[in-house]
């Protein structure tokens, strides 16, 4: 580390790559084998933080979803709705093992794909889904006590399409609590983050699964689609975006497959005057910035009281200048890439938006990777209820900031959103925390923190942010009719 200007300058800590062990071309994992796809198409997994190819991936096609829905559709009516729940959960826990085994790699390859930083992937993503795993693996012999007096039983093939901000986490958000209740999955990752979870497939194939149990099928929206369609899927669960889920909606009406749908928000991260500022910097740091703000969840809607909006603002902008912005495989970066340069050309649009309707407009001044796709941290400052700003997910490290004088002017501003995922409290008063939290029109609502996530508690949301709850207890109720 070096000094020069008064600047601090950190010396570059790539993580390695010579341990990572990955194929040219992958096809699909179906009945247990790697197959080729019956198009024979591969399409080309980029990584984003410098535009070099990683790997060719299967493009699945209708004939693949019916041969993978089939194989997972027989599995669990000769094997795995047979299989006792004790050997059910023995399965799991070898799958969260051998992730945990293989966790450097995993990270490495989901920083590689994803262009999270490695910090992010090392110590939140890859641990959180090794629980995740292990949470429900204890739960595989225990749905008797979970829901006493009922007769639960499997639905059948969960049809699962996971999105790209947490290629690995999502995947085993959805696959554990479906092998925990009996059920076969048919998974279908985002084409741009497909490596991990081919990954996973290897994992679960090591594992020694029955044939069909699992089935990771790669591909673009077309192969979404033909899941979701598919006669003999039973369950789907989506986590997208609102407009994927209305069409999913649409596809399944009048049928009788149930659905858990996780979608957009445009969460609010409310500050008041009694908060620890410090500490609440932090977590407006951490509400946006954290995967450069891809994430459903993120505190993209900033309300700070009035009478510390100046305090809080001008400590925001002194701690966003020193937030390292560049190779994801650097230990020191704080905000790595965007995942492609699709959602990098939708976030640089609504920047322009917020620019041209006039708030007021903060960017990091900062050197960006000369290859790639980078977005500096982004403020737009005293934003209109209205604006498109406000309304409309971004997807991206870009913050509106709006200010109030009361409680009750804060929760009208917070629900007056199309979403509702989640929100954030920051205050020294437990009544003021209760009080919101029973008012705010939100999924989950974290007090004096931010983004922290446990296997043991639900996540889902209101209104356009979807319906059903993953994680917990509710999420096994969700795969069991």
């Amino acid at each position: 580390m070096s000094t020069k200007n008064n600047n601090w300058e950190y010396a570059a800590s790539i993580e390695g790559t010579g341990h990572i062990q990955l194929k040219e071309k992958y096809g699909l994992y179906i009945n247990g084998a790697w197959v080729e796809p019956q198009s024979k198409a591969y399409f080309s997994s980029i990584n984003p933080h410098n535009e070099e190819h990683l790997a060719d991936v299967a493009h699945a096609n209708d004939k693949d979803i019916d041969r993978a829905v089939k194989a997972a559709e027989k599995a669990h009516r000769e094997v795995w709705s047979k299989t006792t729940p004790a050997e059910r959960g023995k399965y799991i826990f070898r799958i969260a093992r051998l992730m945990q085994e293989q966790a450097k790699e995993l990270a490495v390859i989901e920083s590689l794909d994803s262009g999270k930083p490695i910090r992010e992937a090392r110590d939140i993503d890859i641990p959180l889904a090794c629980n995740h795993f292990f949470y429900y693996a204890g739960w595989a012999d225990k749905l008797d006590y979970a829901f006493p007096n009922q007769k639960k039983e499997s639905i059948g093939v969960a049809g699962q399409i996971i999105p790209w901000n947490f290629p690995l986490l999502m995947a085993a958000w959805k696959i554990a609590p479906a092998l925990a209740t009996g059920n076969t999955v048919v998974l279908k990752p985002a084409e741009t983050t497909s490596l991990t979870a081919l990954k996973l497939a290897e994992i679960i194939d090591a594992a020694g699964l029955p044939p069909g149990v699992v089935n990771i099928v790669t591909g673009f929206g077309d192969t979404g689609a033909a899941i979701v369609a598919h006669p003999m899927v039973s369950k789907v669960a989506f986590t997208g975006s609102t407009a994927v889920g209305k069409l999913i909606q649409k596809t399944i009406a009048g049928t009788d497959k149930k659905a858990t749908l996780e979608l957009g928000g445009k969460s609010a991260n409310i500050i008041f005057d009694d908060a620890p500022l410090d500490q609440a910097v932090e977590g407006i740091i951490n509400g946006i910035f954290f995967n450069q703000g891809h994430v459903c969840c993120a505190g993209s809607r900033l309300f700070v009281q009035e009478n510390i909006a100046d305090k809080v603002i001008r400590k925001l902008k002194h701690r966003m200048q020193s937030l390292q912005i560049g190779n994801p495989l650097d230990k020191n970066t704080d905000i790595g890439a965007i995942n492609s340069a699709d959602q990098l050309e939708i976030i640089n649009k609504y920047i322009e938006i917020g620019r041209k309707e006039g708030s007021e407009f903060f960017q990091v001044d900062c050197a960006l990777p000369n290859k790639g796709y980078y977005c500096p941290p982004t403020l737009f400052i005293n934003v209109a209820q209205s604006s498109v700003l406000a309304q409309e997910e971004i997807f991206g490290p870009v913050l509106t900031i709006q200010t109030f004088r009361t409680v009750d002017e804060v929760i009208q501003k917070a629900n007056n959103s199309p979403y509702g995922l989640a929100a954030g409290v920051w205050t020294d008063k437990g009544s003021k925390i209760f009080n919101l939290t029973s008012k705010l029109k939100a999924g989950v609502v974290w007090a004096n923190t931010y983004n922290k996530f446990d296997p043991a508690s639900p996540f889902g949301g209101y209104k356009e942010s979807g319906f059903g709850r993953e994680g917990g207890l509710h999420g096994l109720g969700a795969y069991l009719k």
